[in-house]
């Protein structure tokens, strides 16, 4: 049997991660050190051998230069894309939001409460939302959920609403049966549920595409900023900021922190859950 040769390794000239990891820094706000930059070139690797590129600087020019590159950039936010979370995930905050926000905004409007889960990966976010909405009794209120990813590929797994094991790991008990049905390849969550999130691709770092979502009253975008530099951090909370309502909600994850890094957001506190909050005095 003819043995099958391995693809040629491709060749990384020595500025090149850097120049990789700075057009994608401000494609993106993700960054990556460079003790990281191994990591950051192995989760290129299939799209530069995808173009049949013989060195990483090959791949660097289509990214900065090719035309009509647009579709690249997204394969690339799918190869970037971390797909790890699970149902009722830091649920304290959801708990803050279904117990405090979502009553004080019905005493005083009748207008729709509009939530964005900013990161939504593969759905298991504003799917809990919209459960745990139900489970407190607000499920027939106008309330807009919508959600986003800088992943197609994540944002087509929300959309088919099908999840493994991992996924319930720390759901209660009784409400799987309650909310999913059991199907070929894991369970399917409810349409009537699925149905009230609206999901779409957004990249956070480009203002024209989250400014349909971020005027919304509460924002929740966590554990994303893990990823960013604290440049990308603050360029994101102004833009959030600029399009908020004053005393607007912001839920980041519990190992995330705006503190010196965005004046327009107060660190307040709801039934033992950390929350940041819209300033009512406009940015100058």
């Amino acid at each position: 049997m003819t043995a099958v040769n391995a693809p040629p390794p491709i060749a990384v000239p020595e500025p090149v991660p850097q120049l990789l990891r700075d057009l994608i820094h401000e494609r993106t706000g993700l960054f990556f050190e460079p003790d990281r930059f191994a990591t950051m070139l192995e989760k290129l690797q299939g799209r530069a051998a995808a173009h049949g590129c013989q060195s990483y600087l090959d791949f660097y020019y289509i990214l900065k230069y090719g035309e009509n590159n647009d579709a690249e950039w997204r394969r690339v936010m799918d190869a970037f894309s971390v797909q790890e979370t699970y149902f009722w995930r830091e649920f304290d905050q959801i708990r803050a939001l279904v117990d405090v926000v979502v009553p004080e905004w019905f005493k005083r409007n009748t207008t729709p409460l509009r939530i964005w889960s900013a990161a939504c990966a593969t759905g298991e976010e504003p799917y809990t939302i919209v459960m745990a909405l139900h489970e407190a009794g607000w499920g027939s209120h106008p309330i807009d959920v919508c959600a986003s990813d800088a992943s197609e590929a994540a944002i087509e797994k929300a959309r088919a609403g099908i999840y493994r094991e991992r996924s319930f790991r720390v759901l209660p008990p009784g409400l799987r049966p309650r909310y999913f049905r059991p199907v070929a390849g894991g369970w399917e969550i409810n349409r009537d549920i699925a149905d009230r999130v609206r999901f779409q691709r957004a990249n956070l770092v480009v203002p024209a595409e989250i400014a349909d979502f971020a005027s919304a009253r509460a924002v929740f975008c966590r554990n994303v900023f893990i990823y960013f530099s604290t440049a990308a951090i603050r360029r994101v909370a102004a833009s959030f900021a600029a399009r908020m309502p004053a005393k607007g909600h912001l839920f980041i994850g519990a190992s995330e922190s705006l503190l010196k890094v965005s004046p327009d957001f107060e660190l307040t506190e709801i039934n033992q859950a950390f929350v940041y909050r819209r300033g009512a005095v406009p940015r100058p």
